[in-house]
């Protein structure tokens, strides 16, 4: 999207920095307007643009990164601001049993889920650095979840632990007739196969589950998923505006 033909109104400013890069994103109450992906450290620079074409009253910031310190307090200065942890209002009961350990990532996908999906039980697949499986119920209960290595991770581990294997980005193919196709079998197979099996265990165990899949590899591992799941890359962004906005009305 370009600033240039976006209109001028009060809006959020969410920004969530993950393990490789920074999303910084634009709602106007609850629609996305404007997204970009950016380096972490082109937070102030990005965020100026943003400034000259929106009236920006509120901003969330969101790390499992590192946000540096210079950013926080130039975006302080210029907007009401919350910087996500532990203490922060959530529109749910987190019974993790240690909430000060619970990345933000995985506290903004539960609001996500009581926002989108309310009174269900949710399981929430996150498919990015790392995939994380987090389920909530229909009562907005927390406890939990599972964390996996994610695709590339596993690819980078054969890489390095290994003498002779390559460094390869994910790829689909049908047969492990050579050394790469192999590994793109053993981490591609064994990814799906691990994502359906904890899918059907949640099922067997919940009535009226919802399947979300999000996560920088949303799209390349939906179409092999045979279960039925909405797949939403924003899915953790809209959590962060739904808590921001859930912030202000409770402040």
């Amino acid at each position: 999207m370009y600033f240039s033909i976006l209109k001028k109104y009060t809006v959020n400013l969410i920004i969530d920095t993950g393990n490789t890069r920074t999303k910084i994103a634009v709602f106007e109450q609850d629609k996305l307007v404007f997204l970009e992906k950016i380096d972490t450290e082109k937070i102030i620079e990005t965020s100026k643009l943003i400034f000259k074409n929106h009236r920006i009253e509120h901003i969330i910031i969101s790390s499992v990164g590192k946000v540096q310190k210079k950013a926080i307090q130039f975006l302080k200065k210029e907007a009401k601001t919350i910087v996500l942890n532990s203490k922060t209002k959530i529109p749910f009961n987190n019974l993790y049993k240690t909430p000060t350990t619970l990345g933000v990532d995985r506290i903004a996908l539960m609001a996500a889920a009581v926002k989108k999906y309310p009174n269900k039980n949710a399981l929430i697949i996150d498919a990015g650095t790392c995939i994380t499986y987090d389920f909530i119920t229909s009562e907005r209960d927390y406890f939990g979840g599972a964390i996996a290595p994610g695709l590339q991770m596993k690819y980078n581990a054969m890489h390095h632990f290994t003498a002779n294997l390559p460094a390869l980005k994910p790829k689909i193919t049908t047969l492990g007739n050579s050394t790469k196709n192999a590994m793109h079998q053993g981490v591609i197979n064994g990814t799906t196969l691990e994502i359906e099996g904890i899918i059907n265990q949640y099922k067997k165990n919940n009535d009226n589950l919802t399947v979300v899949l999000t996560g920088g590899d949303t799209f390349f591992l939906a179409k092999l998923l045979k279960s039925s799941i909405f797949a939403n890359p924003y899915f953790l962004l809209e959590g962060l505006n739904y808590i921001l906005n859930y912030n202000i009305k409770n402040d």
